[in-house]
């Protein structure tokens, strides 16, 4: 079973510097701990094993188990333990943090203003980031004790809880642990200044007094960060699907994760980071060096089982850098929800970005800046005046079809025109019947098109454009907290799927539930394919061949994959595509065939027979191609 990395990287350390004799006395010291704190690690351990299922877990265990065992055996006397293990409960109004003595760390965080997943009169219990029994924050420092070198884990050591501090709008918890005639000092700052960026932040400052005499010739401390998430939204795949672990390299303008997967990932990261997140769809905890970096952790999640109530089982390994001079370490721990406007606030100690806000996944490149610069800002304007989410994704349907529908009448003028020439295209077809006549044919094509004024591309062109903004939005809804637990019509939470009859069976690729939204969405799809179609299929003969991939298979596809999805974003395509129905429908009454007929020739009187620059191109390369082809028939003859 692999041991702990950084349980491994102690020994090479102690091996190089001892050189042997010390790591064989290391193991051979007589057990020397109290029985009160090995009853209070058993106890952990225990606590540990009843709450593990996955083999992850298993080896997690296994782990704890062998620290506590080297912890027992190796404590020097002058590590001073506390007799009792203490807990504490701080709070202000956006959280609640439960401390722990034993390890001096945060045990709990619950979020006030957010509900676990829940039928609509149910849903009143309150958020937990992580599950109590498996949080686990160890620093590791290697101490001097006559001829050998003690590893000792502040996990495994109980400390004493000194009198909390009200400072203002803020609180201070501070638990020491004296070693020799100094201490380590784990000092939680908790603030309620109104302020979410602020009020979500937990400093956590680490103080060294007077030990540097005791420390061994070491250059680091190691860091060891885990926890287990809950599952708190209604769907376990989606869930899972956007919980996954975050980092971010110092200075750089992105960030990097494990990605996804339904078992276990792991990665040797082989930089340093400023921060790392335990990320779930809704929620983070983070931990965040203030006056230092984490150097190359190792980080892993393992993914439990489905109906388990929870997600996944979180890990960080890393070290800090550790000089006698050393006394002070300042880290920040980030406790609270994925809301873009929260977390592009939070600075490191320059006051630069921290770049947290994009753990939320937006989407790529342009549909990046169409969220963060559009979508974003004006849904969270709307919400300042309405509070009916129906109502303004209605309005923002509104607002980003009325905004594209310069692309959209352009496509469909495109589409009109190809229909409306649709008897000189069948004439050329008739004239040019065999395949040594393909680029004849071609060329009087793209005349016939330069004439009317029809771009090859036109009727894709728009499309293309669109894609950034129908991206973004795909992206967009389901990363939404906003959305979260917001009611509609019969969704009890926009922010994941409706369901108007749960299944006794599973169905593969679709699920155990019916989704009304999704269902609603697929027929609507359905329709305006079909219309679609009816369309561009009497105009391009190349499209007779796809009708059953746009109007059947494409509909049934969106049906499977949807139906898993938050209902906010079935229910915006659901608007989109009715308000594309209806767009078309006004265009088409209003731009008549004999209207469009009089601008392909009034554009024909103007032209006088120029080319495009996009036709000359295209000419240029048939001629190119004709050239290459007859000198290849010409080597043909040779031969």
């Amino acid at each position: 079973m692999k041991e702990n990395k950084s349980t491994i990287i102690g020994f090479v350390l102690m091996t190089l510097v001892f050189v042997g004799y010390m790591f064989y006395a290391n193991h051979q010291a007589a057990k020397q701990q109290e029985a009160q704190m090995a009853a209070q690690v058993e106890q952990l351990a225990e606590q540990a094993s009843q709450a593990l299922d996955t083999p992850a877990e298993q080896k997690a265990e296994a782990e704890i188990t062998d620290t506590k065992s080297k912890q027992e055996t190796n404590v020097p006397k002058f590590v001073s333990d506390a007799e009792k293990v203490e807990e504490v409960v701080v709070e202000n109004d956006v959280m609640q943090v439960r401390f722990s003595t034993l390890g001096a760390q945060i045990m709990d965080v619950t979020l006030k203003e957010y509900t676990k997943f829940a039928p609509k009169e149910e849903r009143n219990e309150l958020v937990h980031l992580f599950d109590p029994e498996s949080a686990f924050f160890n620093m590791s420092y290697y101490l001097k004790e006559k001829l050998r070198t003690v590893e000792v884990s502040t996990a495994y050591r109980n400390f004493e809880l000194l009198p909390i501090e009200s400072l203002g709008d803020k609180k201070v918890v501070t638990m020491r642990l004296p070693i020799g005639n100094g201490s380590i000092e784990h000092i939680y700052t908790i603030y309620n200044e109104q302020k979410p960026e602020r009020d979500y932040l937990v400093d956590f400052e680490v103080r060294l007094n007077d030990i540097a005499p005791l420390m061994a010739n070491q250059k680091s401390i190691g860091v060891e960060w885990r926890n287990r998430s809950y599952q708190n939204e209604r769907s376990f795949k989606n869930e899972n699907t956007y919980t996954t672990l975050v980092y971010h390299f110092p200075g750089e303008g992105d960030v990097e994760d494990l990605g996804i997967s339904e078992s276990t990932k792991e990665e040797d990261i082989a930089a340093s980071v400023d921060w790392v997140s335990f990320k779930q769809q809704f929620f983070s905890s983070a931990l965040i060096g203030r006056s230092v970096v984490l150097r190359q952790p190792q980080v892993s999640f393992a993914t439990a089982e489905a109906k388990s109530g929870y997600i996944k089982n979180f890990a960080m390994s890393s070290s800090v850098d550790y000089t006698p001079q050393t006394s002070q370490y300042d880290f920040s721990f980030y406790l609270g929800p994925n809301k873009f406007s929260v977390l592009k606030k939070l600075t490191d100690k320059n006051g630069d970005s921290l770049e947290m806000e994009r753990i939320i996944p937006l989407g790529w490149i342009f549909s990046t800046y169409i969220s963060r610069w559009v979508v974003i800002p004006i849904f969270d304007f709307l919400q300042k005046y309405i509070a009916s989410f129906g109502l303004i994704i209605l309005i923002l349907t509104l607002i980003v079809k009325l905004l594209i529908f310069p692309l959209t009448y352009k496509s469909y003028l495109s589409t009109a025109k190809m229909r409306v020439i649709k008897p000189e295209i069948d004439a050329l077809n008739a004239k040019y019947p065999r395949q040594e006549d393909a680029m004849k044919k071609q060329q009087e094509m793209m005349a016939l098109y330069n004439k009317a004024g029809i771009s090859p591309m036109g009727g894709c062109l728009p499309m293309l454009i669109q894609m950034p903004i129908l991206i973004a939005m795909f992206r967009f809804f389901p990363a939404s907290i906003e959305l979260r637990g917001k009611s509609f019509l019969w969704s009890d939470d926009l922010s994941s799927y409706d369901s108007i009859l749960d299944l006794p069976f599973n169905i593969p690729f679709y699920g155990d539930h019916i989704s009304l939204f999704c269902l609603l969405m697929t027929i609507v799809m359905f329709i305006y394919s079909y219309i679609n179609y009816q369309q561009q299929g009497s105009s391009q003969p190349q499209m007779a061949g796809m009708k059953f991939m746009t109007v059947y298979m494409m509909p049934a596809m969106m049906l499977f994959w949807f139906n898993d999805y938050a209902s906010g974003l079935c229910y915006y395509y659901l608007l989109s595509n009715l308000i594309t129905i209806l767009q078309t429908t006004i265009i088409r009454f209003t731009l008549n065939d004999d209207k469009i007929r009089a601008k392909m020739n009034a554009h024909a009187k103007n032209t006088k027979g120029k080319k495009s620059r996009f036709q000359q191109r295209y000419e240029q390369l048939m001629q190119q191609q004709e050239a290459m082809a007859r000198e290849e028939q010409k080597r043909s003859k040779r031969k």
